[in-house]
């Protein structure tokens, strides 16, 4: 037999507060249309819910059991709203993220750590890709948010970019590298040493091989290459090799005393790091919440990045 829900979640409300003009008060409907209610529900169940001619109204065991499961669906449509009012303010929901390798694990990794902490109930999916990698997906509606280095010309015009960082390298190499001890370093020192390279695929790479053209570097030594930010971090410190990584890659890695940078300018890149998503589709609220969240995260390590470049030994 199926019974109508909302007629169990009435004669919860009768009984839990003592009558029909109480429990139609409490569901804010008239007494009349309660008490309609609860006689289509005696008739289409057969057996009494009240013990005849008792006032105030006494219910029988079978309509204490009844109404102990209208509680339940009042619980759970309680719950339904909460959930509802949860995923329209942004407080629950699912975010999926890719973004350049390096950046993620680098920079990225820690900022949606501290996101999590302050919105627990928000899931992110994060994965890997490089810019057209990450435009193609989240043009196929496979991703809802990138966060790659990208030209503006390379942009589609059905992509939102908004820049959070400077495209800004620099040479990176252990703590406590020779090179690192020196307050200015000559191009002519570093032909020494051997390199790092990123992986072959990446921009990083071509970044890598700008930076050895233009201190006119065309024979050098490539002492290791490929791998993860974790694996090139771990060949830095423990031997005297260089390599090209992105300034707030560096900077992160410094304040846990990983990886230092030679007090060397070196050419930009002629990408910006920015934030992906797709302008025709509107995101979901927790969306907007870890894209909001992001911008001021990296408002804020810019900040120190300049803070503590105009108080540090590298040179203009």
């Amino acid at each position: 037999m199926k019974i109508d829900p909302r007629h169990l979640e009435i004669l919860a409300a009768i009984v839990d507060h003592g009558g029909l003009t109480e429990g139609a008060s409490a569901l804010g409907k008239s007494q009349p249309s309660v008490s309609r209610s609860l006689s289509m529900l005696e008739e289409r169940l057969g057996i009494a819910l009240f013990e005849p001619n008792r006032r105030p109204l006494q219910p029988t065991e079978f309509c204490h059991r009844l109404a102990e499961e209208g509680r339940k669906i009042r619980a759970a449509g309680a719950t339904a709203s909460t959930v509802v009012q949860q995923f329209k303010g942004g407080l629950r929901g699912a975010v999926r993220v890719a973004g350049s390798p390096f950046f993620i694990d680098g920079v990225v990794s820690p900022i949606i750590a501290s996101f999590q902490s302050e919105y627990p109930d928000i899931h992110i999916n994060q994965s890997y890709g490089y810019a057209r990698d990450v435009i193609d997906m989240i043009t196929n509606g496979t991703l809802d948010v990138g966060i790659v280095p990208i030209r503006s010309s390379e942009i589609p015009p059905h992509i939102e970019a908004r820049q959070i960082l400077p495209g800004r390298n620099v040479i990176a190499c252990r703590i406590g590298h020779p090179l690192a001890r020196k307050s200015s370093v000559r191009l002519s020192e570093i032909a020494q040493y051997p390199w790092i390279a990123p992986p072959p695929d990446s921009p990083l790479y071509h970044d890598l091989r700008a930076v050895l053209d233009g201190i006119g570097m065309r024979d050098f030594k490539v002492s290791f290459s490929g791998g993860s930010l974790a694996s090139v971090t771990a060949v830095l410190a423990s031997s005297d090799s260089l390599t090209v990584l992105p300034y707030s890659v560096v900077y992160m890695l410094r304040r846990q005393n990983a990886l230092s940078a030679l007090s060397i300018r070196i050419g930009d890149p002629d990408r910006h790091l920015c934030i992906l998503a797709a302008k025709s589709t509107a995101g979901s609220s927790a969306t907007d919440k870890l894209v909001k969240f992001v911008k001021a995260e990296f408002a804020s390590l810019n900040e120190l990045m300049q803070r503590r470049e105009q108080n540090s030994l590298w040179r203009s």
